[in-house]
C-alpha cells in the first residue's frame, strides 16, 4: 500500500504533545549534555527549520532492506539528514529540571551504535493501523522505546536546555505516557523527495 512506512524511506515526526502541538522532531546545534554528541534533539515548529534538520531516515537494525515494510515491533534506526547525517541516540542522563520520570538525554551521533550497546537503536511500536497487518502506516499513531539499558520512551519534556528555534526538549522517559498529554506519541509522514 502507498502509505506504507518502507526502510530507506525520508519522514518528518511530529509529537502529540496538546493535540499534536508539540512540533517536529528536530536536530540542532545546540550544546547536548552528550560528550560525542554531533547535535542536540528537541522539536521545532515547522518539519524544515533548516535543510534537513526535521527529516529522518529509517534503517533497520536487523538488516531488512530498502524497500522492507517497517513492522509494529521492528527495531530501528533514525538518520537525521542535517549537515553530514547522524543517528537519534541517547547519551548522558536527563536535564536535573526535567521531570522525576525522565531517563536520557537525546541527541544525534555519527555513529549508528556509538558504544556496542543499542544507543542509536529504537523499537518503533505502533498502536494500531488499518488493516491490522503490523505494517506502520504515514499518520499512525507509534511509541519509540530506547534498546540501550534500561531504555526508556522518547518523548518531549520541557525543561532541559533549549537550543535556538526550540520548542520542547526531548529525552527518554519511564512512562509511555507521562503527563496524559500523548508526549511520548508520535507519527511519522514521508518527506517530500
Amino acid at each position: 500500500m502507498a502509505n506504507e512506512l518502507k526502510y530507506g524511506d525520508k519522514v518528518h515526526i511530529q509529537n502529540g504533545y496538546d493535540n499534536w502541538k508539540g512540533g517536529y522532531l528536530d536536530a540542532n546545534t545546540g550544546s547536548s549534555a552528550g560528550p560525542t554528541a554531533v547535535y542536540q534533539v528537541a522539536t521545532a515548529a515547522t518539519s524544515n527549520r533548516s535543510a534537513g534538520s526535521g527529516t529522518w531516515q529509517i534503517s533497520s537494525v536487523s538488516g531488512k532492506q530498502a524497500g522492507d515494510s517497517v513492522l509494529s515491533g521492528d527495531t530501528i534506526h533514525l538518520r537525521n539528514l542535517f549537515g553530514a547525517g547522524s543517528y537519534l541516540d541517547v547519551s548522558g542522563g536527563a536535564a536535573a529540571a526535567q521531570t522525576q520520570a525522565a531517563i536520557y538525554d537525546v541527541s544525534t551521533n555519527s555513529s549508528n551504535d556509538r558504544v556496542g550497546a543499542g544507543t542509536a537503536s529504537w523499537r518503533i511500536l505502533a498502536k494500531t493501523s488499518n488493516p491490522l497487518d503490523r505494517a506502520v502506516r504515514e499518520n499512525d499513531i507509534v511509541l519509540m522505546w530506547s534498546l540501550y539499558d534500561v531504555g526508556g520512551f522518547l518523548e518531549t519534556n520541557g525543561g532541559g536546555p533549549m537550543p535556538t528555534e526550540a520548542l520542547i526538549d526531548v529525552c527518554t522517559s519511564a512512562y509511555w505516557d507521562r503527563s496524559n498529554g500523548n508526549c511520548g506519541f508520535w507519527r511519522l509522514t514521508k518527506a517530500q523527495a
